[in-house]
């Protein structure tokens, strides 16, 4: 259906357009992660993004009511939970505010749709400490106060979406011009360009064009059989969900009545979700007999997608997680713990045994959501957590988590890598007994050691000097560029004499992945002659970084 010409949104409508964004974006992915500053491979922008509104679109289409308010409150929570990387975290605000914007409206006009859009820019700006322009921020800001400043009493859901992507674009070329390291890369921003690909899907549901978006991949996997078994009753009957295709050959596809399917639907189930989005009608209902379901639309079109859940086996796991989470929570409390995150085995082995509590895996390409942060929280169940994220795309995901969680004082200490990690686990103390002590002296010993890494590089780049080409081995401190060759022990040399890292005292080499015996024998080599040196090595066996190097 063509909705250029439609004044107000209502729940259904809101939920075609958030489709349709998340469709787009699903399709761009790649390209949002290829923006990447840093021509490494851990590009992840476009998955944070993807992942987090996937999350909250998930939780929203469980909403039955056709209703915006209602609607955009689900996405909104769930994006929060499901929320990773900064892009995530500030898209989430940004769909927040917009929640914020329609709370308690059934539908919305477009006046009030552009106020709640600007509503969104004012809660994501809020939830960044130090706002950066040249950003999503800037991107989502420009846009939107643009396409509301133009409402007038006879603009549409089109007008408006025209002047937000006119703009858009617009702000999205500007980035470079106002983010220096955007033009040294000589790319846009990541994460307005990811915003951009979301608005302009919702503009591709308006003017009635179907876009197709499977989801994340099956649980089913996951699922514990043995929890509906020979003896067990059927209560709940099944969720079923499917896209039907409509089809000329069985219906009359442009005047077809969806009236059709809800009143069958409604003598043979509940909770019923079901609508018509061009030719495309999407369906959900609770039912016993899910094959009638089928039987009875398929004399309409051919299905697309079906999805047919047990909802009795559903409702099992639920009481077991409940119970397992009881568990957790009836167990004694400590006052003090830690939670931190990495990847690769030798890594998290090396945290825990230097006291972390709880070392979530995850890292560069693979970031945590605040769900993921608030799930560890449950798990070390203390009065004061103090968390070490080792990442600076990780950080706005563990405060958001923290600010969410209300059974324990969660303290964020702002550490970027590994190896700001490694100095404060290694002097960890909680002898004071004052978190705030324990939270400042962390602080304290994040600084005086420095870290290095060794990746492959996914393009052609200039970066400070340094000449890049794609395939070869490249070397950096933090957002720094130091170093580049075509082999990578070589490269670990250039860095650590940029970096001056062989004049230290103390360096430790930890091993990724892919490392070689032959690579292992060459560092150790190379650092054999450096008699004034204390160098020591951990097959840290991570994704991404042949080598990180931490050196005081």
């Amino acid at each position: 259906m063509d909705y250029s010409k439609v004044k107000s949104v209502d729940g259904n409508l809101f939920e075609s357009l958030i489709y349709s964004g998340v469709a787009r974006l699903n399709e761009n992915v790649k390209t949002v992660n290829e923006l990447n500053v840093f021509p490494i491979p851990d590009g992840d922008t476009g998955d944070n993004m993807l992942h987090t509104i996937t999350g909250g679109y998930e939780k929203m289409k469980c909403i039955s009511d056709n209703d915006v308010g209602k609607k955009s409150r689900a996405l909104s929570d769930g994006m929060l939970l499901n929320a990773r990387g900064n892009s995530g975290v500030i898209l989430s605000q940004l769909f927040s505010g917009i929640a914020n914007g329609m709370n308690g409206a059934e539908t919305v006009d477009i006046s009030m749709l552009a106020r709640a859009f600007v509503e969104g820019v004012k809660t994501a700006y809020h939830a960044v400490v130090q706002p950066v322009e040249g950003t999503i921020l800037t991107v989502a800001r420009e846009s939107f106060e643009y396409a509301a400043a133009n409402v007038e009493p006879e603009s549409s859901l089109s007008s408006f979406f025209k002047d937000v992507l006119q703009k858009m674009r617009v702000s999205l070329e500007n980035t470079p011009n106002l983010l220096a390291v955007l033009k040294e890369a000589g790319v846009i921003d990541s994460g307005g360009a990811g915003l951009y690909y979301i608005i302009d899907g919702m503009q591709s549901a308006v003017k009635g064009e179907e876009l197709s978006f499977e989801g994340h991949e099956s649980k089913t996997a996951d699922v514990d059989f043995s929890l509906f078994n020979e003896d067990s009753v059927m209560k709940f009957g099944y969720c079923t969900e499917f896209l039907l295709q409509l089809q000329r050959a069985k219906c009359d596809v442009d005047d077809f009545d969806i009236n059709v399917i809800i009143d069958y639907l409604g003598a043979i189930g509940d909770s019923i979700v079901c609508f018509k989005t061009g030719t495309i009608v999407k369906t959900h209902v609770h039912t016993m007999t899910p094959h009638k379901v089928l039987e009875f639309c398929q004399q309409f079109g051919e299905f697309l997608t079906i999805k047919i859940e047990n909802m009795t086996l559903q409702h099992n796991e639920t009481i077991k997680e409940k119970e397992a989470a009881f568990t957790r929570v009836e167990r004694a409390r400590k006052p003090f713990a830690v939670v931190t995150v990495a990847t690769g085995k030798g890594i998290i082995d090396m945290f825990t045994e230097f006291g972390a509590d709880y070392v979530i895996d995850g890292g560069q390409g693979n970031n945590p959501s605040a769900e993921d942060f608030i799930k560890a929280f449950d798990e070390v169940a203390a009065d004061d957590i103090f968390v070490l994220p080792n990442n600076g795309n990780i950080i706005l995901t563990a405060k958001q988590a923290a600010k969410m969680y209300e059974k324990s004082t969660v303290h964020v200490i702002e550490s970027k890598n590994i190896g700001e990690c490694y100095s404060a686990l290694s002097m960890l103390d909680y002898s004071s007994g004052d978190p705030e002590v324990i939270a400042a002296n962390l602080r304290n010993d994040l600084e005086g050691v420095e870290t290095g890494m060794v990746t492959v590089s996914v393009r052609d780049a200039v970066l400070n000097g340094v000449k890049i080409e794609k395939g070869n081995y490249i070397g950096f401190t933090d957002k720094t560029m130091c170093a580049s060759s075509p082999d990578k022990v070589e490269t670990l040399s250039l860095l650590c004499k940029k970096l001056n890292f062989f004049e230290n005292n103390f360096m430790i080499v930890i091993y990724g992945e892919d490392v070689s015996e032959d690579d292992k024998a060459r560092v150790k080599e190379l650092i054999a002659d450096k008699k004034d040196l204390e160098f020591d090595e951990i097959d840290g066996g991570q994704k991404v970084y042949d080598f990180i190097l931490i050196s005081e």
